[in-house]
């Protein structure tokens, strides 16, 4: 195995965007639902117009550029090949974060906050809270390399840890929501001396029943969304955590098919009051929606459900621990929940507008959220 970091650039053959354009002018529709829109999933109508726009109006070129304009890389760890985004900051000083992304995210998500976080006096920020910033996208998931043998949460965040030793960095923090959380989580409970401290976008703790039965008002409303999530919206999850083999040939036959798995994800958990453009914009959505189509990676992306589906909830964390909790997070249990998994919690902050994808929907609230956890420990 080579420790070498080799520079990547992204080139999309036009002969695959040409197959995606020439699929989707062949979509097999189906009829409308009958019912309340979206109430079984997302309506005819919201499907054809984004599909419209992916058809004939979306560059991919566009997001090509800005992938590569960051600094793209990859390398071996652990026998596969690992694609990251990694930027240095201009300041000396600047402490290295790795940032993970979850599922139906990628490293896509991280666009906006790059810039700010590595150079935060350029956009009106101080040189003191400045970050070296790496962003791995998971294996399986766009430009990591397919795994052929199992890849759980535990090795994903052995994988990160030598990621960041291996580009030099041995103090660094770690960010993460989704899957993210989960890694993110696990390299705090690494015990690894290079830990410097977390910083969490979603928090996935289980109350006990006492907890339960003592809830506040607060806490009240945050377990009657989770039993709606619980309810309404975890066939996605069931299907992926049980048979990924059997949903994956579907999603990597069709765009369509590919596009409306995520698209539904965009409207359920953003801060979207139930238009998900309300949040994202059209190409915002399809350049994540793009990429794990370009990639073929449904069925491996997937596979981390089947991997590790029961992985959050159980590390013990001591590292310092900053917590965001957003409005339309589909999790947001309180702090005292928390500080029986997380027991140096640094920064807590629950805000008043944004969802699931945090860095995509409010990236200044995003940016803020991580230099307010990294002061204290810098």
């Amino acid at each position: 195995m080579s420790d070498a970091v080799t520079p990547f650039t992204l080139a999309i053959p036009q002969a695959d965007l040409d197959d995606l354009k020439a699929r989707l002018a062949r979509t097999r529709w189906p009829e409308p639902a009958v019912g309340a829109a979206w109430e079984q999933g997302v309506p005819l109508t919201a499907a054809r117009a984004l599909i419209d726009h992916w058809q004939h109006h979306y560059d991919w070129r566009r997001c090509e550029a800005a992938l590569n304009a960051v600094g793209q890389f990859t390398t071996e760890i652990d026998g596969l090949e690992i694609h990251f985004l990694h930027r240095r900051s201009p300041e000396p000083n600047a402490l290295p974060l790795v940032i993970t992304h979850g599922w139906p995210g990628s490293v896509i998500e991280f666009l906006k906050v790059i810039g700010p976080l590595t150079d935060p006096v350029a956009h009106g920020g101080r040189a003191e809270d400045a970050f070296h910033v790496v962003c791995p996208s998971l294996p399986g998931y766009g430009l990591s390399e397919r795994p052929s043998d199992h890849w759980g949460v535990p090795r994903i965040a052995k994988a990160w840890i030598t990621l960041m030793k291996r580009l030099g960095y041995d103090r660094f923090g770690a960010q993460g929501g989704d899957w993210g959380s989960a890694v993110t989580t696990a390299i705090g409970a690494s015990g690894d001396p290079a830990v410097a401290g977390i910083h969490l976008n979603m928090l996935s703790v289980r109350p006990t029943p006492e907890d339960i039965a003592n809830a506040t008002p607060a806490e009240k409303a945050a377990l009657a969304d989770l039993r709606r999530h619980v309810d309404q919206g975890t066939g996605y999850s069931k299907q992926q955590s049980t048979r990924p083999q059997t949903l994956g040939y579907g999603l990597t036959d069709s765009p369509v098919g590919q596009a409306m798995w995520i698209y539904e994800k965009f409207r359920e958990w953003t801060d979207c009051t139930g238009t998900p453009e309300n949040a994202l914009t059209r190409d915002e959505m399809l350049d994540d929606i793009t990429l794990y189509w370009l990639t073929a990676t449904a069925t491996s992306s997937a596979r981390l459900y089947f991997e590790s589906f029961g992985a959050f909830g159980k590390d013990k964390v001591t590292v310092p621990t900053g917590v965001s909790i957003f409005p339309r997070e589909i999790i947001r249990p309180s702090r005292r929940w928390a500080e029986r998994q997380y027991t140096n919690i640094i920064h807590w902050n629950e805000l008043d507008r944004g969802g699931h994808f945090a860095a995509l929907e409010q990236p200044e609230l995003f940016v803020e959220e991580v230099r307010a956890t990294f002061r204290g420990i810098r």
